[in-house]
This record gives C-alpha cells, sequence and structure tokens, in this order.
C-alpha cells in the first residue's frame, strides 16, 4: 500500500523461501523460513521496465520461473570478509540482475550492506553504485569487492 501511495505498480511479489532457515529457538511461533521481495516500478502512463523472460525461462529447465525461489540462506564463503545482518544470498541478487537488466545498465542501491548486489552486478558485468550510511558495511564492501578480483 505505502509503494502505491508513492506512486509505484507491484509487477511481483516474490518469495524466497529458504532451505535451510534458522531455528525458533523461543518455540512460540512458526520458524521464519521466507522473506518477500517486491519488483515494482513507477505507475507512469508509458512507464517501461525490463523483464528478460526468455533467459528466466531458460535459468529454469525450459520452464517458466515461478515467483517462489527456493535457495539456501547466504553461503560462508560469502560472508570470509566480514557478516551483515541482513545480506542476501549472491544466487538471489544475480537472478534479480539477470531478469531486469542487460548488461552495461546501471544499478544503484541505496542501502547497499555488504555489497551483494554490486557483487552480483560486477559479476555479470553490470555497472553499479553503491551507497551506506554504515563505514564498517562500506569498509566490508570493499573488502569483498577486492577479494572478487584476486
Amino acid at each position: 500500500m505505502a509503494l502505491e501511495e508513492e506512486g509505484f505498480k507491484i509487477i511481483n511479489n516474490i518469495t524466497w523461501q529458504k532451505t535451510n532457515p534458522p531455528p525458533n529457538l523461543a518455540c512460540k511461533a512458526f520458524t521464519h523460513s521466507t522473506e518477500t521481495i517486491l519488483w515494482a516500478r513507477k505507475n507512469l502512463d508509458k512507464a517501461k521496465y525490463k523483464f528478460n523472460y526468455e533467459l528466466m525461462k531458460k535459468l529454469n529447465g525450459n520452464k517458466q520461473m515461478k515467483d517462489l525461489w527456493t535457495t539456501s540462506l547466504t553461503k560462508p564463503s560469502e560472508k570470509r570478509q566480514g557478516k551483515h545482518p541482513t545480506q542476501k544470498p549472491l544466487e538471489i541478487l544475480e537472478r534479480i540482475i539477470l531478469a531486469s537488466t542487460n548488461e552495461n545498465d546501471l544499478i544503484l542501491d541505496p542501502f547497499c550492506g555488504s555489497s551483494t548486489t554490486g557483487i552480483a552486478a560486477v559479476k555479470l558485468n553490470r555497472r553499479y553504485i553503491g551507497i551506506d550510511n554504515s563505514k564498517e558495511y562500506l569498509d566490508l564492501s570493499i573488502r569483498r569487492y577486492k577479494e572478487l578480483k584476486e
């Protein structure tokens, strides 16, 4: 509703199902095993957006990709340079970028955290601008970029 009030139209509500969610230690509710990814665009009359349908179909065994994506949590190898409390798996960001951009497109992440979006962008030949207000996480991002280039 908040997005719509700001002039956005939701294209998809993607559910990321975690294959290995952390346990609910309090045992007072169900284990939190999903996260929501909202894909939205400005609701302008002729606003266009990119969806690489054929590529997504190809990556899904030549079947139409659904809005339920099942993967594991962020791998330990992606946290070698440090951890961010909401860090997402590289696989999720790579799929988002492949679905919605072309090579050499520019991606802006105004809350980049550990820069998983940026790492995925570089790996997929996209340009990237990341912004964060935490020096700790910007330093983590720099370490991750250096590791990527090694």
